[in-house]
């Protein structure tokens, strides 16, 4: 069992087993729950993929799937 002690400002530090367990690092965000029972769990915050949503700018100009595949194929020779 994993135990973290209360800081006068309300913070804990999650044991690293746990992070490593929930697979969080530095500035993720976790979610609390209160179940119908007064049992407290807390999970990673994930994102809709809506809240995507306006993150990148349209492009410029559309590319065609042939453009792309050839872009594609001239990165691949000039690394080999």
């Amino acid at each position: 069992m994993a135990i973290a002690s209360i800081t006068s400002k309300g913070q804990i530090t999650i044991p690293a087993d746990i992070r490593r367990h929930l697979s969080l690092n530095a500035g993720d965000k976790v979610e609390f729950l209160i179940e119908p029972n007064g049992k407290v769990c807390f999970m990673p915050q994930t994102n809709d993929v809506q809240a995507l949503k306006g993150l990148f700018k349209k492009p410029h100009k559309k590319v065609s799937i042939e453009a792309m595949h050839e872009a594609i194929a001239k990165r691949g020779a000039q690394k080999g």
